[in-house]
């Protein structure tokens, strides 16, 4: 994709460092006296190290680069304690990155990793705010606030007028925008579904839904699946869910789903059944049973 990006003048540069101690992505490092643009998927292309290059080496281009990943950033800096965490936070919202900042703080809250606001020297206050403006799966973006309407949802259905109830209790259910410790996932019956799934099986709400908690992912489509790894982990130690029902199209990406669910199963400390749900493309059940 063509994107904002920098670039650095080798001829200017004097391997100072300074670029690469303001980049708290981690997209910069010095090799051989220089300082060098090391992946472009940690660098969010805001120009932060053009102010600290005292030879105004940086400059800002728009060329074809891998897109920024935010998840990628959080798993590296993440390991790099309270300080870098709270630098690059501050650091997007500063510059509105209201969408990066929302997938950081829901990257922290996933993964119950605590921010220390006491050791913070100096404007404690302002960045207290940013943490809570952005950590209820951020306020600003509606689609990912977590949400329960159990109580709305559990009605008698009725056919008469051909209008069926949902049995969805919860948002949001895709799995990159959930949080797999809310609530609704205590101890609950879970279904992670391939998307296609609820559009090939007619009845998917009252057969899979009713009395169960859903999650939906895209073995084929989605990126950045290990997170996905981390976080079915997560629902069976932290959230203690007693059942993970997998739901899958009879077509060869959808096994991948599978498969991420029994890797969180090998690295969760607690063990939980897992049943394998298989769809026809013609919207019949093909295969029942649990692994």
């Amino acid at each position: 994709m063509k994107r904002t990006i920098i670039k650095i003048d080798e001829e200017k540069c004097n391997g100072c460092g300074d670029c690469v101690n303001g980049c708290h992505e981690g997209a910069l490092q010095l090799f051989d006296g220089k300082a060098k643009l090391v992946s472009e998927l940690y660098c969010d292309g805001l120009g932060v190290c053009i102010g600290e290059c005292p030879e105004g080496a940086i400059t800002l281009e728009e060329r074809e680069a891998v897109p920024y990943d935010e998840i990628a950033v959080m798993n590296r800096i993440s390991k790099e304690g309270n300080n870098v965490i709270l630098a690059h936070l501050k650091h997007l919202k500063d510059h509105n990155e209201s969408g990066y900042l929302n997938q950081a703080v829901d990257y922290l809250n996933s993964r119950l990793i605590k921010i220390d606001l006491t050791k913070l020297e100096g404007n404690q206050k302002q960045m207290f705010n940013i943490i809570k403006e952005s950590e209820n799966s951020v306020s600003s973006c509606p689609g990912s606030k977590t949400m329960s309407f159990a109580k709305l949802a559990i009605k008698e259905n009725n056919y008469s007028n051909m209008q069926i109830s949902s049995q969805l209790t919860h948002w949001p259910i895709q799995m990159h925008l959930l949080n797999p410790v809310a609530n609704h996932f205590k101890n609950a019956d879970v279904v992670l579904a391939a998307d296609c799934c609820a559009f090939s099986f007619g009845d998917f709400h009252n057969q899979f839904l009713k009395g169960r908690i859903l999650a939906i992912a895209c073995p084929k489509l989605d990126s950045n699946k290990e997170v996905y790894i981390e976080k079915i982990a997560l629902m069976i130690d932290e959230a203690k869910i007693n059942t993970l029902n997998i739901i899958i199209m009879e077509v060869p990406c959808c096994g991948g789903l599978l498969q991420i669910a029994k890797l969180a199963l090998e690295s969760a400390k607690r063990k939980i059944p897992i049943k394998l749900t298989v769809i026809g493309i013609r919207g019949n059940i093909i295969k029942e049973e649990w692994t």
